[in-house]
């Protein structure tokens, strides 16, 4: 079963929220919303271990860090895997 979860930040908190969020490893997907359009959407493989997860996703971060100099507020929404 999924559920879906949504936090609003600045953008200087943007990277570093993110980041926080795949470190909790059970994160299916994370999408940037920024004034109600999808700007990101960042899919993670399922039981991949945090640190790989961020690995893999480093790219995607570097440019989530350049948009996020540019916004002052977005909404992350992130799809979440609970476990029976």
């Amino acid at each position: 079963m999924t559920t879906k979860e949504k936090f609003t930040v600045s953008g200087s908190q943007l990277v570093d929220k993110v980041k926080q969020l795949i470190h909790e490893g059970n994160i299916r997907k994370v999408r940037i919303i920024h004034k109600e359009k999808t700007v990101f959407e960042i899919p993670l493989t399922v039981g991949a271990p945090a640190t790989v997860a961020v690995i893999l996703v480093a790219p995607v971060l570097a440019a989530l860090g350049a948009f996020a100099a540019l916004v002052t507020e977005c909404t992350i929404e992130v799809e979440k895997i609970e476990k029976p």
